[in-house]
């Protein structure tokens, strides 16, 4: 395992988060990024410290797992973070325009306004 200075861990947990918010990263892979470029510890290993067998880390790697927000806590508190709601960040598709349809809550469609 090869030693990275702190600056470099935390370049490379910016990087992995990044990838993660613009939807370029699923979860699995960013937390299977992190333990490989961050930690450099094999599955086996990161699992016990994480408190989880080792097929619910392999699940969760691969995007196959439902793990609980606590279990990802758990896992994220090692690179202190935590699990928090936000939206992804997505580059703006060039030339399109954002259309907004507005429902009246309640409104009939009009079909069933003409036959009534």
């Amino acid at each position: 395992m090869k030693t990275i200075s702190i600056e470099e861990r935390q370049r490379l947990i910016e990087d992995i988060t990044q990838q993660n918010i613009t939807g370029r990263e699923t979860l699995g892979i960013s937390i299977r990024r992190l333990r490989v470029e961050v930690t450099g510890l094999d599955q086996a290993t990161f699992a016990t410290m994480c408190k989880m067998s080792t097929k619910a880390l392999y699940q969760l790697e691969t995007d196959r797992g439902n793990p609980t927000i606590n279990t990802l806590n758990g896992i994220l508190r090692i690179f202190g973070m935590r699990m928090t709601l936000g939206a992804i960040i997505s580059a703006p598709i060039q030339g399109a325009q954002e259309q907004v349809i507005i429902k009246k809550r309640g409104a009939r469609p009009a079909s069933r306004k003409a036959s009534a």
